[in-house]
This record gives structure tokens, C-alpha cells and sequence, in this order.
């Protein structure tokens, strides 16, 4: 469903050269959920940018769904970080989970239905009339991921969505969003900063290194298919997961003398 293939970035500006992305190959099968982590500054951003056709790449290419991405491809869709800079204030709830809908041209009926499902299944059927400002931090972000959904999309990405919430609104909304990504069987590339969010939520984990970028490692999330908040995080195995990925981040800022010789 998603390849990335050779992508390379570099970003030239008043004589400077950043090497974001070094070189990074990996799939995403349909209806899998992988998450991305990587030390602060690592360009996991860049990454979902390019893979969004939001940025283009110095080289590499990226696919979905078969064909290559040139620009924002069709069946994809991202929620972003900044939640609040992303829903229109000025617009009810409703009209901005229907707003993509509504470039797409679908008639008025269909629109009404799929915003209406969309924001049932992320517990905010009642609040459809309101304005964004007039909700919580959580409940923005719940329309931001309710807009995504609406679009029905084969692939969505998901760019640190959780990072500006409460840490309950946090557990709500990471237990929400396995919810969609099992009900739906969309395709999902979560990065985050968060090691225990990583694990909690993904199938797997690319883990990668510091600028320029690298996969340093594809961990398969071996724990059971069913997740819950206590003891999911308690569980042993959760705990050494979670441990080793720190130690590849841990490794990857502060590399051994022999791994910046090789």
C-alpha cells in the first residue's frame, strides 16, 4: 500500500546544506499500523511530508497505492500536530469534517452521511453544531481525526497528533484511534517522539537514526492484539520493548566510536 523507496532529502538555503534524510527504504502492507520514532530533529516531519506529497524529495521515490507520488495523492490522508491551525474556527464542526468532502464534489446527502459516521466513531455525535474554539484540546483533535476518516482513505498518516493534549486525553485518544484503524482497516504511519506510545499503538516500529536519517531499526510489536491502558503497559513484555527501543535511540545521539567509524 505505501512504499519508500531511496528517499533522500536535502534542503539548500543562503548557502547551507541540511541533509535531512539520508536514505530510507521501507513498506507499509495494507491494513498494517506502523509507527516511526526517532531522536528530536531526526526529520521524521520531512519524512511524512515528502510521503505526503507536501515536499518534494531530492531522491527516492515514494508510492501508494501503486502509483508514484508527485503531489498530494488521492486515498491519503494526514492529521497534523497543530490541530487547532487546522480546523476552520469560523466553521461548525460539522462543516469541517464535510470540507474535504465538499472539494471532492460529493453531493450534499453523501456528505451529511459519511461526517455524521465519521463523528460518531470518534464519540462526537452531539457536538456537530458547535465551533472548534468552544472544545477542548481533545475534542479538536477528535474532529481533526474525524475529517480524516470522513475522506475514507486507504492510507492515513499521523504527525505527533497527541503531543499537545493531556496525558488522559492522551490514553483516550491513542485507545481511539487503534479503534478506527481495526473498524476502518486503513493503513497507518504514526510518528511520534513518544517510545511508549510507539509501542502501545503500533504493530511495528521503525526506529530511526539521527540527521542524516536512516532506518536504524524495523522492530515487529509482538504483543496481543487487544490493548488496554494498564496492562498493555504492564505487561513484561511491553517493558522490554520498550527498553530496547530507548537503547537503539539512546545509540544512534550518542554512537559508539567503532559505529561512527563504520
Amino acid at each position: 500500500m505505501l512504499e519508500v523507496r531511496g528517499l533522500h532529502k536535502v534542503y539548500d538555503s543562503h548557502g547551507r546544506r541540511v541533509e535531512a534524510i539520508g536514505e530510507l527504504t521501507f513498506t507499509v502492507d495494507d491494513g498494517r499500523f506502523a509507527c516511526v520514532v526517532g531522536p528530536s530533529g531526526c526529520g521524521k516531519t520531512t519524512l511524512l511530508r515528502c510521503i505526503a506529497g507536501l515536499l518534494p524529495p531530492t531522491g527516492g521515490e515514494v508510492w501508494v497505492q501503486g502509483s508514484q507520488v508527485t503531489g498530494p495523492p488521492s486515498g491519503l490522508a494526514v492529521v497534523f500536530q497543530e490541530y487547532g491551525r487546522s480546523l476552520f474556527p469560523w466553521l461548525r464542526v460539522r462543516d469541517n469534517v464535510e470540507l474535504p468532502l465538499r472539494a471532492a464534489g460529493l453531493p450534499r446527502a453523501r456528505r451529511r452521511e459519511l461526517a455524521t459516521e465519521a463523528l460518531a466513531a470518534v464519540g462526537l455525535s452531539d457536538a456537530h453544531r458547535a465551533y472548534p474554539w468552544q472544545l477542548s484540546g481533545g475534542m479538536q483533535q477528535r474532529v481533526a481525526i474525524a475529517r480524516a476518516v470522513a475522506y475514507q482513505p486507504q492510507v492515513l498518516l499521523m504527525d505527533e497528533p497527541f503531543a499537545a493534549v493531556d496525558a488522559q486525553t492522551r490514553a483516550d485518544l491513542e485507545d481511539l484511534i487503534r479503534s478506527v484503524w481495526r473498524r476502518l482497516g486503513v493503513t497507518l504511519l504514526f510518528v511520534t517522539h513518544d517510545i511508549d506510545e510507539a509501542v502501545y499503538l503500533g504493530e511495528r516500529v521503525i526506529v530511526l537514526s539521527a540527521a542524516p536519517t536512516r532506518i536504524r531499526e524495523d522492530l515487529a510489536i509482538d504483543l496481543p492484539v487487544e490493548r488496554d491502558q494498564l496492562a498493555t503497559r504492564s505487561d513484561p513484555r511491553f517493558t522490554d520493548l520498550r527498553a530496547h527501543i530507548y537503547a537503539q535511540i539512546q545509540k544512534t545521539r550518542h554512537p559508539a566510536p567503532q559505529e561512527e567509524l563504520s
